[in-house]
């Protein structure tokens, strides 16, 4: 046996001279992502305080509250309804981060604060947010990158398969209607959800962090959830107008929900408000619980997020 079929059992810091070892070991080795683990979660989450306080200020002068106070139902029962809705996305969410880190209570603000930002800054940097609120405020083994990332993507494929399924209950309503959509459109529509659910679960490992069971876990909490806000809406707007029957409002949010997911469908809420005429009558009215219900979110949204944005600058204050 020749010397060139003997591998090394020395490693190369060995033969290689000693002030050449570390410069090499600094070109082989990558560069970490972010040089220190929380330097930026330190200043995100003010930055967050800071745009919505700023989103508040801007659009606060578009929502007349005693006009709308004056319009929208006094009953005990039409707030707490109205208020569980409201609260529906954080409080499932805080379920499932509570079941995967066992994060405290005090985690709802935050998970408040990831909602906000989605609806009134940005899609998805409310995920970043929480992101970097969870490796400041979590111990956990791993980055909670992977669990942030994978419960959001089970949560649009969650929303897609109750699309789907309720398109299908619904299906011979809306082709009676006649809608202004096209059949290529829609089919087209229908093929990006299923292919939008169908890619990650075949990729499976190659896109999902967490494990079989967990991921499991949070797509079947988000199932509940969607199903549980369809309800609501439904009750809700039977709560506004109750000489309608409680079953047509859910047919109602079923069209709603299906509406609001199909991707290439334009005029999303021209069309709805003709169905909800069609199908319950009094266009009037049906125009004015509509217009009142997204008036009131908004105005919710902008209230809650000066609250969280207020309390996020005072609280960094404080610390420093």
């Amino acid at each position: 046996m020749s010397s060139v079929d003997i591998a090394p059992t020395h490693p190369i810091d060995t033969a290689l001279p000693q002030w050449k070892a570390p410069a090499v070991r600094e070109r082989l080795l990558p560069a970490p992502l972010v040089a220190s683990g929380r330097n930026w979660t330190a200043w995100f989450g003010p930055v967050i305080s800071f745009a919505l306080l700023a989103v508040v200020f801007v659009q606060l002068g578009s929502v007349d509250f005693t006009s709308l106070l004056a319009l929208v139902p006094k009953t005990v029962m039409f707030w707490s309804v109205f208020v569980l809705t409201y609260s529906l996305t954080p409080l499932f969410d805080w379920f499932i981060f509570h079941r995967l880190w066992s994060i405290p209570a005090g985690g709802l603000a935050a998970l408040f604060r990831k909602r906000l930002s989605n609806e009134l800054l940005l899609g998805y940097v409310g995920d970043v947010y929480f992101y970097a609120w969870a490796r400041s405020h979590v111990r956990m083994a791993g980055s909670p990158f992977g669990a942030v990332k994978d419960s959001a993507i089970l949560s649009g494929i969650m929303g897609n398969v109750v699309t789907l399924a309720m398109l299908a209950l619904t299906f011979p309503l809306l082709s009676s209607l006649r809608l202004a959509i096209n059949g290529q459109t829609l089919g087209i529509s229908l093929a990006i959800l299923v292919l939008a659910s169908l890619i990650p679960m075949l990729l499976g490992r190659r896109i999902f962090s967490l494990p079989a069971r967990e991921r499991r876990m949070v797509a079947s909490v988000h199932f509940v959830r969607i199903f549980t806000n369809l309800l609501l809406y439904a009750w809700l707007w039977h709560l506004m107008l109750p000489d309608v029957a409680l079953s047509w409002w859910v047919m109602l949010s079923t069209v709603r929900l299906v509406l609001s997911r199909l991707p290439l469908v334009p005029n999303k809420d021209v069309l709805f408000a003709g169905v909800a005429t069609f199908l319950v009558g009094r266009e009037g009215e049906i125009a004015e619980i509509l217009a009142l219900l997204a008036s009131l979110l908004l105005a919710t949204h902008l209230l809650v997020g000066l609250l969280l944005g207020a309390s996020g600058v005072i609280r960094r204050r404080m610390a420093l």
